[in-house]
């Protein structure tokens, strides 16, 4: 298997180095950025650690992978896998009532479906985690007071373990490691996470920093070129 190895921990150093780019280069947090490599790479754990592979082989086709899932989101439509079939799309998780940080990153994720918002390979999925109060009415309420296209963007709920599962065992959003936690610990993360085609992740960007979802939206451009 033909891959490179470096530790990656976006948390810390890829911040740090996202920092550095809006002091150069972005300094009004609008300006387009290239993307930091010509390939992106692949992750399959909590500490980011990138995987490159040539595109095809198998190596690549076996990596770690999305699971199947199965939610509702804001139009009381079921959403799968299949809803994400041959699409790039970005996650995150939040909740409705949320007077932190979520505000602030669905601001965010509103830049990412103004800047796609007629590229229908481009889908946005964000997972109530506190479903049992998001219900389908609540998230559509929501979204017509964010703007959000149901059509580009799902705000989805449904089984809270499965949610939970997702963004701590596949999606990986949660930076604790070593920790084990359970679904009775509340799941709250800035991260946005890109994933390919083949449900494949691709990237992990902190939702709360503009210059971060510029990065984000370069790398997308570069993931669609592949």
């Amino acid at each position: 298997m033909n891959y490179k190895t470096k530790l990656y921990r976006p948390s810390k150093y890829f911040l740090l180095f996202l920092t550095s780019l809006l002091v150069f280069n972005c300094k009004d947090g609008k300006k387009k950025l290239d993307s930091r490599v010509a390939s992106l790479p692949y992750y399959q754990e909590a500490s980011f650690t990138p995987f490159w592979f040539e595109k095809g082989t198998e190596a690549q086709k076996t990596f770690h992978q999305i699971p199947a899932f199965s939610f509702t989101n804001q139009e009381g439509k079921t959403i799968t896998e299949e809803t994400f079939k041959d699409k790039i799309y970005i996650t995150d998780f939040f909740f409705t009532t949320c007077p932190g940080i979520c505000p602030k990153m669905t601001a965010n994720m509103d830049i990412l479906q103004q800047e796609f918002k007629n590229d229908d390979e481009i889908l946005l999925l964000s997972h109530s985690v506190t479903p049992e109060m998001d219900s389908v009415p609540v998230l559509k309420a929501y979204a017509e007071n964010k703007g959000i296209d149901s059509k580009k963007w799902h705000l989805v709920t449904g089984d809270r373990s499965q949610i939970y599962d997702l963004g701590r065992n596949h999606y990986f959003v949660e930076e604790d490691l070593g920790e084990t936690k359970t679904e009775d610990d509340f799941l709250h993360t800035e991260n946005f996470v890109l994933i390919d085609k083949n449900r494949q992740i691709r990237g992990i960007y902190n939702g709360l920093n503009k210059t971060a979802v510029q990065q984000l939206i370069a790398d997308i451009k570069t993931l669609q070129k592949e």
